[in-house]
């Protein structure tokens, strides 16, 4: 079953409270919104296995808090798209605006363009595919889950990353504070080919570089204090 939603002349707020709505035994449906011109939240805090077709652009926080759902934005996003999402799929046909995927717990949110400042700050086990390129400060202070950037990234990758990995294809204008380049082990590749492939990203995974903690910062020393900052 198929329902459609014309955000042109139905409330946004009546659109995300019939999503919430949602039973389970109705998560087959497929729910197709049109005319979102910009509208932020749209599709945000849904707890159920749904399809969401999304055509057009969208504002901030698309998917934000995503719990299950399969959300497919036909179009740009705007900043904080998948904020906090949980788990399910959210994918961006064009490019996203800062802090994508931001806080994220686990899921996976693939964007088919360009991604700008700060994509996965501060992950908490989302997995995230991009593409392009991402601007300065992507992964900063990243703590578990995974940045995969098929393009370039801006300056201070992984920024105080913890326990995340970053696996990048192109160039880095320059490293974060205690992000440095890892081993990339047969486990390493195996886990990114699987991740590629499920993204739809037909990359070679032996043309990536990883990168992840260096582990100087996990203990304050004054004499470090410098490069904390």
């Amino acid at each position: 079953m198929e329902q459609v939603f014309d955000l042109a002349t139905i409330p946004l707020r009546e659109l995300n409270q019939a999503l919430h709505d949602c039973l389970p035994d109705a998560s087959k449906s497929v729910w197709r919104i049109i005319n979102p011109k910009g509208e932020h939240a749209v599709a945000c805090g849904v707890d159920t296995p749904a399809d969401i077709e999304i055509r057009g652009h969208v504002g901030y926080y698309c998917a934000g808090m995503n719990k299950q759902a399969h959300v497919i934005i036909h179009g740009n996003a705007g900043t904080g798209v998948a904020e906090n999402m949980m788990s399910g799929t959210v994918r961006v046909k064009g490019n996203a605006s800062q802090s994508a995927g931001a806080t994220g717990h686990g899921g996976l949110l693939v964007i088919e363009g360009n991604v700008a400042a700060r994509c996965g700050i501060s992950l908490k086990g989302l997995n995230i595919v991009v593409c392009g390129s991402v601007g300065h400060m992507s992964g900063f202070m990243a703590q578990k889950g995974t940045l995969i950037v098929c393009g370039d990234a801006g300056y201070a990758l992984g920024d105080s990353i913890y326990e995340a990995d970053i696996f990048l294809k192109g160039k880095v204008d320059e490293l974060g504070a205690d992000c440095m380049e890892k081993n990339m082990t047969e486990e390493h590749l195996t886990f990114l080919a699987t991740l590629l492939e499920t993204a739809e990203v037909t990359d070679d995974p032996a043309s990536f570089r990883r990168y992840g903690s260096a582990r100087s910062l996990y203990n304050f020393e004054i004499d470090d204090a410098d490069a904390h900052t």
